[in-house]
């Protein structure tokens, strides 16, 4: 792709986590359009994806931000990640007292920074004029998934956004895959793909770059890559994927219920 001339399919997709179901597809359909608008208006695909994840981690429905789980010593934690096919990644882990930590993570993107953990993403949170903020959080039978989005925009600038409030009752501290650069995202020229669900079991499977060379080395369509993706977990081990190339084709598949949806500017 010539990345001086305007792609002429720019498109987000969104998720709202594995395990989730229709309930949330209206939270998961309002993101996606917001995103639309931005891409429609001659926005970057970052601004898409993180205005997106923001909307949906102020959804208390989901688990991100507002809606984050309370873990085993009652505190919110909560981890987000953003990275574009330019070569910039941005991820807070642990980060207490913010209520969208996809907004910090964006801020971290052109620094020489990649990630920022505990007490350091919080106090770099605060420096960047973040407020602190009571983060009330819930308690979930099922916490292990994220919400995330996939843009292209007119310029042909892949990015990818993930966002999780973590698991109920698990320690302080804990990071599944949702911020971590080869299991739960990757991104790159030609594709990007983020993961939902199991986080200790995606991460073991180094799943999303994994994903990303089925589709790029071996030349399997998204759809084929996808299916292979969730053939590497029991079938018992709720899992699902968002997927986008660099030809603007873009796919959600889960083998559980997810909510997702796709819109291309036209």
């Amino acid at each position: 792709m010539n990345k001086q001339n305007f792609f002429d399919k720019p498109v987000i997709i969104c998720h709202g986590g594995a395990g989730h179901g229709a309930k949330d597809q209206p939270g998961v359909d309002f993101a996606t359009e917001v995103g639309r608008k931005i891409l429609i208006e001659g926005g970057t695909s970052v601004e898409a994806v993180s205005k997106a994840v923001e909307i949906m981690e102020n959804d208390p429905n989901l688990n991100a931000g507002t809606g984050g789980c309370i873990r085993e010593d009652g505190s919110v934690q909560l981890d987000a990640i953003i990275a574009t096919s330019g070569k910039n990644i941005g991820a807070v882990i642990a980060l207490e007292g913010c209520k969208n930590p996809i907004n910090v993570a964006v801020r971290l993107l052109n620094t020489p920074i990649n990630i920022l953990a505990g007490r350091g993403a919080s106090e770099f949170a605060i420096k960047e004029g973040f407020p602190h903020e009571n983060v009330i959080g819930r308690k979930r039978k099922n916490g292990n998934d994220t919400v995330g989005a996939l843009a292209i925009d007119k310029n042909g600038l892949i990015a990818a956004a993930s966002s999780t409030g973590g698991c109920s009752g698990r320690p302080a501290g804990r990071v599944g895959d949702t911020p971590l650069w080869g299991p739960g995202i990757w991104c790159d020229e030609e594709v990007a793909v983020i993961a939902t669900g199991i986080g200790e079991s995606i991460t073991l499977e180094m799943i999303c770059f994994r994903v990303a060379q089925q589709i790029k080395v071996y030349g399997k369509t998204l759809l084929q890559a996808l299916e292979w993706g969730l053939e590497q977990f029991d079938k018992e081990i709720e899992v699902g994927f968002l997927a986008i190339k660099n030809n603007g084709d873009a796919l959600g598949l889960s083998n559980t219920k997810m909510p997702w949806k796709m819109m291309i500017v036209s």
